[in-house]
């Protein structure tokens, strides 16, 4: 396992999740019915990387206050605890309510080979990763800072991705893609290979499709504008002339296939399946596959097609079960018989996997 990946994650009283201690891979496939809980085991990420970020009590504050993250509220859970595993290290934490409705850490601790169980402070509001001189670089706060939850829904007109943007907004892909052409800008300037990889793999599900004609905007040169061009044609449009299928598979594309040096060492992606056409699914699964070998991969699906595209023991299997989230990964072993005869695909619609409504 790199020691920059998630090894394992404990969680309890997250939300739905009144507990998991779930191991994690290189490639992880969330299935799971609608009201599961996949949604919520993605949104810990999210809190994970506000913490990291000293901006712990403003993610509470947008969620609703301490009694909407705690399970079934400070009645029925007092504590929401957690422990991410990088190998030889690893950071837990303790998180209480208050009475004004934020969060104070009961405890928060972080670990190597080198510091079996460092102690880093307890009764704060904001993280103490990072202002401890001993700690003060440790390889999960790199790590998890570098994290992405990805999430490209938003396709109206609108979208921030149809807008103009500032051209050196290129640091990285942002989460749902706003500044995808200032980014590909920079691609194509400065990573020619992969661009025109991009490029390539978007002509595979859109055949129609030509390049990206990626400028500064003439009236306004700090700025630019996604636009593209057919196939052997030079007049360009705009964004909004894309589907919607089209154009959240180049943003698929874009995070999967960019610099590796660029890519986060985590990448998140909820329902990527959204309008694609199945030939585009089974593209995308090549793509994440082939992510998977050098950076680590979650991605939650309600797509069959997807799901046939992977080995059962990518699969994490959620449930709802007496109100609380339940996670477990697939035992491959246990379902080699049924394989033999059946995808992964048709055994879930069979309800064997589980993941599905129940009463």
């Amino acid at each position: 396992m790199n020691p920059n990946q998630l090894s394992r994650i404990v969680l309890k009283g997250f939300k739905s999740i009144r507990e998991c201690d779930l191991e994690l891979k290189g490639l992880n496939v969330l299935i799971g019915a609608n009201g599961s809980g996949k949604s919520n085991f993605i949104a810990f990420f999210r809190l994970i990387q506000q913490i990291l970020l000293s901006k712990l009590q403003l993610y509470v504050s947008k969620e609703g206050g301490s009694d909407s993250l705690l399970h079934f509220g400070r009645k029925r859970t007092q504590q929401l605890a957690a422990e991410l595993y990088f190998g030889d290290n690893g950071y837990k934490f303790i998180l209480e309510p208050t009475k004004d409705n934020r969060m104070v850490f009961a405890k928060e601790v972080y670990w190597s080979a080198q510091m079996p169980d460092w102690s880093i402070g307890e009764g704060h509001f904001e993280t103490n990763m990072g202002s401890h001189t001993q700690i003060s670089n440790p390889i999960v706060l790199k790590v998890i800072k570098s994290w992405r939850l990805y999430h490209f829904h938003d396709t109206a007109e609108s979208a921030l991705v149809k807008q103009r943007q500032a051209i050196n907004d290129n640091i990285y892909l942002r989460s749902d893609a706003q500044n995808l052409a200032a980014y590909l800008y920079l691609l194509k300037e400065q990573y020619q290979t992969h661009y025109q990889r991009i490029v390539k793999t978007i002509q595979l599900v859109a055949p129609f499709f030509g390049d990206f004609y990626l400028r500064p905007c003439p009236n306004s040169p700090d700025q630019i504008e996604l636009e593209w061009v057919e196939k052997g044609e030079d007049m360009p449009f705009k964004a909004h002339h894309l589907s919607d299928g089209t154009l959240r598979f180049i943003c698929l594309t874009t995070v999967l296939m960019q610099p590796e040096d660029h890519q986060p060492e985590l990448i998140l992606i909820d329902e990527p399946e959204l309008g694609l056409h199945p030939y585009a699914i089974n593209v995308l699964a090549a793509l994440l596959r082939s992510t998977a070998k050098s950076k680590q991969v979650i991605v939650s699906t309600q797509s069959v097609g997807l799901l046939n595209e992977f080995e059962a023991g990518d699969v994490i299997v959620c449930d709802r079960i007496e109100g609380a989230t339940h996670l477990h990964r697939l035992d491959e072993s246990a379902l080699t018989n049924w394989l033999d005869d059946y995808s992964l695909g048709e055994l879930w619609q069979k309800n064997l996997l589980g993941g599905r409504p129940s009463r």
